[in-house]
């Protein structure tokens, strides 16, 4: 299945100013796949799951000279370990502290071999590893699939090609506009974890798919009790509910529950956050750049991290919501806009964790709000997101008399067209505002 990061995982393989990589990202999301697609481009590939060979962790126990460490994996494994010539893989990382911690030695000691670290609850122990990897360690995060990810792996890139040569001046065929919104809401049902995906490629039937949802999210409610010791699972279980539930609103402590303490509920988010489950996303007075640095601590939204894990979080039957007409599947509440946050996301850089902003104004006899602010070179992107194809536009164009950016977006079910310094973008070809 082809990736997006395949490409960054080459470019780091190439490049001559080289480090260690970490590939991280929330369970399941392909990261071991990825890296073991990377493995095929190289005279030999040694794998190393920490979880499943416990007895390797013993090689980094009494010393982390990395030539010491590779010898004992060559003799263990009999798989030859060049440098230039292998990639080794660390993968479940977090389950041997003390391999984290070699990591910089590597890079410093053997700079030409080529090391590539992954684990599902990682970013929990590099908190316990004070100034980890500074200088030496390079990261590429990985999400699930995106729209166009899907598109390729359902080998539909013919149409993917064909919204990457359409704007507002030319539209795309209405014909493979309707096709492209029939394929959308049916990744609008599963989503994009690999499992999920595979499946339905394979059998095209999304109660399969519905299955494997379900035994993702029990596989990522149980690694809740793995973070026991600094936040209760139960705590983790309602936030991680409450994000989905309160989706494209202001996200409020005090919708969860008024009878625990805001700060346990803040804990909580910020794992989740960490792991990778949900992005924040934040406000911003848009007021100039960096967007970053005109916060407003109190007022953010959550996003859950998969439109499909987001469904059935709610309880969403995937056999009852098989539609005919995909605009009516597409007006179903907050879901377009989750889904937009989630190709922001997938399509802006690897290197860096994801940052989203919002706009909105309170004032009397007016309420603005903007889904979406993005700093694309020196221009700001207003991005309001629309779930079908009709639709108000005032607050796009409230923020274009206030903040004069040179042009806005409404994102919606609509084909590509402009309405004066309005742009619109249809839901499928959102990321080509990042791309």
């Amino acid at each position: 299945m082809k990736r997006r990061i395949d490409a960054d995982l080459q470019a780091w393989r190439t490049s001559e100013q080289r480090k260690v990589l970490l590939v991280r990202g929330a369970r399941q999301v392909g990261k071991t796949h990825s890296v073991r697609q990377l493995g095929r481009s190289f005279s030999h590939f040694l794998e190393v799951n920490f979880e499943e060979e416990l007895p390797v962790s013993r090689f980094f126990e009494s010393s982390l000279n990395p030539t010491g460490i590779c010898e004992n994996l060559h003799a263990y494994f009999d798989v030859p370990i060049v440098p230039g010539e292998s990639l080794l893989f660390f993968d479940e990382i977090q389950a041997c502290p003390n391999a984290l911690r070699a990591l910089r030695f590597f890079y410093e000691r053997m700079p030409d071999l080529h090391v590539v670290a992954a684990g599902s609850l990682l970013e929990f122990a590099l908190d316990e590893i004070p100034s980890f990897g500074v200088g030496r360690v390079t990261t590429l995060f990985l999400y699930p699939l995106s729209f166009s990810e899907f598109l390729e792996a359902s080998a539909r890139s013919a149409l993917l090609e064909a919204v990457g040569g359409a704007d507002a001046d030319h539209r795309l065929d209405e014909t493979l506009h309707d096709q492209l919104l029939g394929i959308l809401s049916t990744y609008l049902l599963i989503g994009g974890m690999p499992a999920v995906v595979s499946a339905y490629i394979e059998h095209r039937d999304v109660r399969r798919c519905q299955l494997i949802i379900d035994e993702l999210l029990t596989s990522m409610r149980d690694d809740f009790a793995k973070y026991r010791n600094r936040v209760p699972a139960s705590r983790l279980e309602e936030v991680f509910e409450s994000a989905a539930l309160q989706a494209g609103r202001k996200f409020k402590y005090a919708n969860i529950s008024q009878d625990i303490a805001s700060r346990s509920y803040k804990d909580a988010l910020e794992l989740l956050r960490r792991a990778g489950l949900v992005y924040r996303i934040h406000h911003s007075s848009a007021r100039g750049f960096p967007l970053g640095a005109q916060l407003d601590l109190r007022k953010f939204k959550v996003l859950p991290f998969d439109v499909g894990i987001f469904q059935r979080v709610l309880g969403l039957d995937l056999s009852e919501h098989l539609v005919s007409s995909p605009s009516e599947f597409v007006n179903k509440g907050a879901l377009a806009e989750v889904f937009a946050g989630l190709e922001l996301v997938a399509h802006g850089s690897p290197r860096l964790r994801p940052q989203l902003f919002y706009w909105h104004r309170e004032a009397r006899g007016s309420n603005a709000e903007i889904d979406y602010l993005i700093q694309r070179g020196d221009e700001m992107l207003a991005i309001e997101v629309k779930s079908g194809t009709t639709g108000r536009m005032q607050s796009l164009r409230i923020f274009l008399q206030e903040r004069n950016p040179s042009i806005g977006y409404r994102v919606s079910h609509e084909n590509f067209g402009r309405y004066g310094e309005i742009e619109t973008l249809p839901l499928y070809a959102v990321h080509k505002l990042v791309s």
